[in-house]
């Protein structure tokens, strides 16, 4: 799967609400440090997952299902196994109008899933990090030496 950097900036761009499904509250989790990147970067992360229902992570009240969200989300970010896919895009088409954005974590494609949302005008996204998409369509990589297009190693 290939995605333009303009397309990618243009999601991370206008997208401000997140929900991000299968978050952990274990900071050495994936889920985690994404939900919480993000949160610092100035988007609502709404976590979602059926096991921490109620409780609190990066500010927000987890819930326990896409439909037990208030209010519309702009993308949702799944965090499950690939054959968890369908029943979540079908979730998020009924439950959220204005949904622009699936986005499905490193490892996770489901090609009917994305075809049921992309008919819908919904903008997919397979086998990527948000986190490190920002990082690197923003800059941030090149704060750490990575992505500087300078070659500073001599044979």
């Amino acid at each position: 799967m290939s995605y333009s950097d303009a397309h990618l900036r243009d999601i991370l761009t206008r997208t401000k609400r997140i929900a991000v499904v299968g978050v952990s509250s274990n900071p050495v989790r994936p889920s985690y440090y994404v939900a919480r990147y993000l949160t610092l970067k100035g988007f609502e992360v709404v976590p979602v997952n059926p096991g921490l229902a109620g409780q609190q992570l990066f500010g927000a009240t987890v819930v326990g299902a896409l439909s037990d969200i208030e209010g519309g989300v702009d993308m949702v970010d799944i965090f499950r196994r690939s054959e968890a896919v369908p029943p979540l895009v079908d979730e998020a088409l009924a439950h959220f109008d204005t949904l622009q954005t699936i986005w499905m974590q490193i490892g996770v494609t489901h090609e009917d899933a994305a075809a049921r949302a992309r008919a819908r005008g919904v903008d997919v996204i397979m086998d990527r990090c948000p986190k490190i998409e920002y990082q690197r369509l923003f800059g941030e990589l090149r704060m750490g030496g990575f992505a500087t297009g300078v070659i500073s190693s001599k044979l």
